[in-house]
């Protein structure tokens, strides 16, 4: 029998893609860069499973191009980049890697609240320049973190190891969700709801942990950042258009608040101008799970989901469980 052709669009660990070759034909991306659209619809034309990544617009077009496709797993938790509907219209399930890189983003999270309030990149960018000449009271001040108020928007598994996290330092913690959690889970977590303009108001430090859908995009836009406390900062790690980041450049430019830090942006990989020039906003290039260990496990997780559809199997992690028992 032959083996099922896979087109796996991003280069993954060796070891994983070791594993997949045994049992799958497989066409792969061998650079470190996102596939070009052309080359996507032409290799995926005989294939019968994807291994995407975010960098895919995976469309009913795509699909179309590729008749004997009959499995979709993405190697991340996010999936805005695939039309589902499209796949479920087409019987076709999809996956995704959740809860594997759950610590990995709680902790790039944590790291940006520490480098925007202690202004670790643009002390690193003064020093490296000649400018730390001597030690003085006054110079080069941050803010501390231990003890603030931490509003988190989006308490799913992210956003729940972000408030535990939050622990370390003290701080009180503040969430806003759809649907509030139990008083267990308030207990145990050690948080307190509000909502979005309560929090909004009183938190120090506002983190961003929701999916990008119609309803969250620009969910941060001029009016809730005109809500912020002068001295806080907003971190975004989930979905860059959950930021209307033109109205983020007006606010930071103009000091209406501390700063920021952003690892998502909403024309990824563009950045919104004026938004480089800003010494108060730490920019990162989309790592929020860049461990080895999480790409290891997330590549994993990804051609279990894979193989267990080409199975026929119930892919673990699959996102529209309509799709079974239909056939394409």
């Amino acid at each position: 029998m032959s083996k099922p052709k896979i087109l796996l669009t991003g280069r993954i660990p060796d070891g994983v893609t070791a594993v997949l070759e045994k049992d799958c034909d497989v066409e792969s991306n061998k650079e470190d860069r996102p596939m070009e659209r052309a080359a996507l619809l032409e290799l995926v034309q005989d294939k019968e499973g994807i291994i995407s990544m975010i960098t895919d617009r995976i469309d009913g077009k795509l699909m179309d191009r590729a008749p004997r496709l009959r499995m979709i797993a993405a190697m991340a938790v996010g999936y805005d980049n695939i039309d589902i509907g499209a796949a479920t219209a087409r019987g076709i399930p999809v996956s995704n890697t959740p809860e594997v890189l759950t610590d990995a983003t709680a902790e790039l999270a944590f790291a940006l609240i520490l480098a925007a309030a202690r202004r670790v990149v643009e002390m690193d960018g003064l020093t490296r320049r000649g400018g730390f000449r001597y030690w003085a009271p006054m110079l080069f001040l941050g803010t501390e973190v231990t003890g603030k108020t931490l509003g988190i928007i989006g308490l799913g598994r992210i956003g729940k190891a972000v408030a535990r996290r939050a622990r370390g330092f003290d701080m009180k913690v503040l969430y806003h969700n759809r649907e509030r959690i139990d008083a267990a889970g308030e207990r145990e977590l050690k948080t307190e709801y509000a909502d979005l303009e309560r929090l909004l108001r009183e938190s120090d430090f506002v983190s961003l942990h929701v999916p990008l859908t119609e309803e969250t995009k620009h969910l941060i836009s001029g009016r809730e950042l005109a809500l912020m406390k002068p001295t806080a900062f907003l971190i975004n790690t989930s979905r860059g258009p959950v930021v209307d980041e033109k109205a983020l450049v007006k606010v930071l430019r103009e000091r209406k608040i501390g700063g920021a830090g952003l690892d998502v942006y909403e024309n990824e990989p563009a950045l919104t101008p004026g938004l480089a020039e800003l010494d108060n906003v730490t920019l990162l290039p989309h790592v929020g799970s860049g461990t080895l260990e999480t790409r290891i496990r997330m590549a994993v997780l990804a051609v279990e989901n894979l193989l267990a559809g080409l199975r026929g199997d119930v892919p673990p992690n699959i996102l529209n469980p309509v799709v079974l028992g239909k056939k394409r």
